[in-house]
């Protein structure tokens, strides 16, 4: 496909998880084939890029983001040519391809590593970070990984740890290594050259690990303690300079965001890192810490900060995270509502909106029946810590339940036949029960349906720029329940109101006076009178006004 400055302003990208997506060949797991199988639904939905969660050879200890080969498809996804096939499919209907670089970290497996922890003179030596033990014989310091326990791991054969920052088996690649950097970077050419539009780049904060006294010792977790460093930026700009600018690819990283002036740093045209940024929060953090309130000060600090020449990815819902109509809606009472209100509100945000699989649908957690039955690394790590930590098993099942990323990974829900028409075989992960009321077939062929509604969403951003590039106004106080805003362009102005509660509530502000024309309602409303509203429960109204 051919780039344009700017052209990622004007995506709406879709992310599929390949393992839960469609399984094309029986065997439980989603893959290449069943991708290629969905692109008229990806189509019909209007998508126009596609960010696949990785697809590289990986012994899959973190679901695909631990690569033993950046150069290989895994087994279970297909072959070379099934990806090929799928990129040729997605451009021969207008989407872009955007690619998940894990560049933090390989997988203990990759070839490097495996040279590496040999001994402390073979050419990869220096490929990962080693270091002595510490006076007492203990880990050089006491920082921890994300998933758990020391972020160093021992090795005999060196008599030397390596650093992790994630599993013990995802050892942190040394990018201060010049020649290992080029290595990395001639893995981004190699994908260039095979047709990618862009890349989404994981866990990005940390590459410089200001081990050198530069770094935050007071802070227990590494990825804490380095995070967004000078050096990492100096490292990025490198990396985007040599192997992304001149085909103008769409990158969007991965980030951590401390404040407003990281906002900047990343996403900033001016600095030659990012297009836009996904900021990093915890699922136990998101849980604990969100509200309306909260959102609404956040995206006008980053709408400030970003406005001149940055930009921002707009999301509820990824494979790390809960479902976002379980966490932020309403997933009983008013689910198709909330659904549809969340929708609203990210597609009229300045920025690029995401798409989760599933949440066009309104897909919504899972309530697995015993840890054992929980994929994910993170949870179960999170389990295991509460019992040390005096939880019953019945606590630490229910917050592990809670906050578990396997909310997000459970298949695709696309009939209501047996395991949701996800597989033939067994799946990997359960699919939830609730596949029979909530999936695409069944949604297709109802027009007030939450998939026909994303559709209209899409369908609005692409006719109307002003949803794309039009000013941002709040119009309500950080207190409340109730996000309004106004996007304006070229003398055009939309304003869009979004209920976050269970309870009516009412707004009037003088920027609603005039003739306002009903662009989109989850509750069907079709005209608007005088500059006051009464919003029904988990209501979304978007409409021009003059």
């Amino acid at each position: 496909m051919r780039h344009q400055k700017d052209w990622f302003k004007e995506l709406v990208v879709y992310q599929i998880y390949p393992r839960s997506f469609k399984d094309g060949n029986g065997d439980g797991v989603g893959d290449l084939k069943g991708m290629i199988q969905k692109l008229d639904y990806l189509k019909e939905l209007g998508i126009n890029a596609v960010w696949m969660s990785p697809v590289y050879a990986s012994p899959n200890v973190d679901n695909g983001y631990d690569i033993s080969d950046y150069y290989q498809i895994m087994d279970e996804f297909g072959t070379m040519e099934d990806w090929e096939a799928f990129r040729d499919g997605a451009h021969e209907r207008g989407i872009a391809i955007i690619m998940d670089l894990v560049l933090n970290h390989s997988s203990d497996l990759h070839h490097w590593f495996q040279e590496s922890k040999k001994s402390k003179d073979n050419p990869y030596s220096d490929y990962y970070i080693w270091r002595d033990p510490s006076e007492d014989g203990k880990e050089p310091n006491e920082w921890q990984s994300v998933f758990g326990g020391s972020a160093w791991e021992y090795v005999p054969e060196r008599g030397q740890y390596y650093l992790h920052f994630f599993a013990k088996q995802q050892p942190d690649l040394n990018w201060d290594n010049e020649e290992a950097r080029e290595k990395i970077f001639d893995i981004i050419r190699f994908w260039n050259e095979k047709g990618v539009d862009g890349y989404r780049i994981d866990a990005i904060s940390y590459l410089d690990k200001g081990l050198d006294g530069r770094a935050n010792m007071e802070e227990l977790f590494g990825t804490a303690s380095c995070a967004n460093l000078e050096g990492t930026h100096r490292y990025i700009q490198e990396m985007v300079r040599k192997t992304i600018a001149p085909d103008h690819l769409m990158t969007v990283g991965e980030v951590i965001v401390n404040s407003t002036r990281d906002a900047w740093n990343y996403t900033s045209a001016s600095r030659g890192e990012f297009d836009m940024a996904i900021p990093f929060i915890p699922p136990i953090v998101e849980i604990e810490t969100w509200s309306p309130e909260n959102l609404k000060k956040t995206i006008t600090e980053t709408y400030e900060a970003t406005k001149e020449d940055g930009w921002w990815a707009r999301f509820f819902s990824n494979h790390d995270k809960p479902r976002q109509v379980s966490l932020y809606g309403n997933d009983s009472t008013c689910w198709k509502e909330s659904a549809k209100m969340l929708a609203s509100f990210l597609h009229t945000l300045p920025g690029t909106p995401f798409v989760y699989q599933g949440e066009e649908l309104g897909m919504t957690n899972i309530k697995l029946p015993s840890i054992e039955d929980y994929d994910d690394i993170d949870t179960k790590n999170y389990y295991r810590t509460m019992i040390e930590e005096g939880a019953s098993e019945e606590e630490a099942l229910r917050a592990s339940q809670n906050i578990s990323r396997d909310n997000a990974r459970t298949p695709m829900q696309w009939d209501a036949s047996a395991n949701g028409g996800f597989t033939e075989g067994t799946p990997w992960l359960s699919v939830n029960p609730n596949y029979v009321d909530i999936n695409a077939e069944q949604q297709m062929k109802d027009e007030d349906s939450i998939f026909r509604f994303y559709q209209k969403l899409i369908g609005l951003r692409k006719e109307h720029p002003v949803l794309v590039y039009g000013d941002f106004r709040m119009l309500t106080e950080e207190e409340g329940k109730l996000i309004a805003f106004t996007r304006s362009l070229d003398g055009e102005t939309w304003a869009a109101i979004h209920n976050f509660s269970a309870e009516e509530c009412r707004f009037g502000h003088e920027a609603l006076a005039g003739e306002k024309t009903v662009m989109l309602s989850n509750y069907g409303r079709t005209g608007l009178d005088g500059d006051s509203i009464c919003l029904k429960p988990y209501e979304t109204i978007v409409f021009s006004v003059k």
